[in-house]
């Protein structure tokens, strides 16, 4: 029975600590995080040294890695402080800086010598001329431009041994490499120095003069999403991306919720230790795309990696329905022989609901809520209030930090 040697490493994004602690808990095998400056996501929840600090301990405890995105591009003046900020990262221990200025660069592999520096997607790496380049600059890792198809992988990785990273889930941008300036122009929001307004998610409306020059006359196009692509999945192709190379695969979204970062990174997990235990017999498991889909917030497609998308990518045509499910509550603790659970409440739910309880490892059980008391004891009906305490009897055993969620009215979507 042949085995993959060189495992992938499953990277999570990681907005808070929370979300740090709960990839981590759930199978991912090393997380990206921001600081407080330097990095492209400005309204993410950065992290203050000490958060780094305690983030990298737990990391450190459960074998897994930090690295630190620090990917903007720098203008005059943003450099300041720079020497010390990747300074600090190093006497953390944090893994990696994920970096694309070559001025940054500079700085990290002077101030912080001994800290490894990953380029960025940002940097548009889609050869590999381009990745020996960097690994004669003494970089360890590259995060390929997310243009690069699986074909162009494979002959990357024909000639060089350097480590590659690629994205596997998430958002996709719909500027090259996620240079936009759509932000700049609308919003005043630099999107290259971490103030991206997203303003290819916005509705726009597109006219036409119906009557020639001059006139007045206009018609409306009647596509609102005409900027905005689908969003990316590759968990039906992760054995092609295995045996192709790659090193680390990325999934995007730190600026998502706990139950997102959660179920993705138990998707991933399951998918790449069930394909490297054993290759010849690996079959796609239905359960796990169903499991992507509980938590999509728009189509998805397999972006670049099988050629260029076209407007099947994008959020045009009639809109299509989605399951909506509500993450409604985390496990704090469960007594075996009562079955009872003690829940912290996160979204409205009540007795009577069919709910979802899920844990890492792919753990997966539904039931139905028949009672509940809140934390005196008191028998009530529903859970209104946010991050109340709630006890009810939950069928099978569950632990700390496995989630409850709940399927609610159908979300639509526009269809890729």
């Amino acid at each position: 029975m042949r085995k993959i040697i060189n495992k992938p490493e499953v990277l999570a994004p990681a907005g808070n600590l929370e979300k740090l602690k709960m990839a981590i808990r759930y199978g991912a095998d090393a997380v990206y995080i921001g600081g407080q400056a330097y990095g492209l996501r400005s309204r993410a929840g950065n992290f203050t040294y000490d958060e780094m600090k305690e983030g990298v301990e737990f990391a450190h405890a459960h074998g897994s890695k930090v690295y630190v995105a620090a990917n903007m591009v720098g203008h005059e003046g943003n450099f300041k402080g720079a020497g010390e900020f990747f300074r600090t990262l190093k006497k953390i221990g944090i893994d990696a800086a994920i970096v694309s200025d070559p001025g940054f660069i500079t700085i990290c592999m002077e101030e912080a010598p001994g800290l490894a520096v990953h380029l960025s997607t940002q940097a548009s790496a889609t050869n590999y001329k381009t990745l020996e380049f960097w690994k004669q600059e003494g970089l360890e890792r590259v995060v390929l431009a997310r243009e690069v198809s699986l074909e162009e992988i494979r002959e990357i990785r024909k000639h060089t041994d350097m480590e590659i990273e690629a994205f596997v889930q998430g958002a996709m941008c719909i500027s090259y490499s996620g240079r936009c300036v759509l932000s700049n122009h609308m919003a005043n929001r630099d999107a290259n120095r971490g103030g991206c307004a997203q303003s290819c998610r916005w509705k726009y409306e597109l006219f036409e003069n119906i009557g020639g020059a001059g006139a007045n006359e206009l018609t409306a196009d009647g596509e609102p999403f005409s900027m905005s692509a689908v969003d990316l999945t590759m968990i039906h192709h992760v054995p092609e991306l295995i045996e192709a190379g790659v090193n680390s695969f990325k999934i995007e979204g730190r600026m998502k919720s706990i139950h997102y970062v959660s179920t993705v990174t138990n998707v991933y997990r399951a998918i790449v230790d069930t394909y490297c235990e054993d290759p010849e017999q690996f079959e796609f498991d239905p359960a796990w795309e169903e499991e992507i889909w509980k938590v999509a917030q728009r189509e998805l497609a397999t972006g670049f990696y099988f050629g260029e998308p076209d407007e099947n990518q994008q959020l045009f045509g009639r809109p299509r329905k989605i399951p909506k499910y509500t993450f409604t509550a985390q496990v704090l603790d469960y007594d075996p022989e009562t079955k009872i659970a003690t829940l912290q409440q996160r979204n409205n739910f009540g007795v009577g609901e069919e709910v979802e309880f899920y844990g890492p490892k792919f753990v997966h059980f539904k039931q139905t809520i028949r009672e509940m008391w809140d934390e005196d004891g008191n028998r009530i009906e529903r859970a209104p209030n946010a991050m109340m305490i709630v006890k009810t009897i939950v069928d099978h055993p569950v632990q700390p930090y496995y989630l409850m969620r709940t399927r609610k009215t159908p979300m639509s979507t526009a269809r890729g």
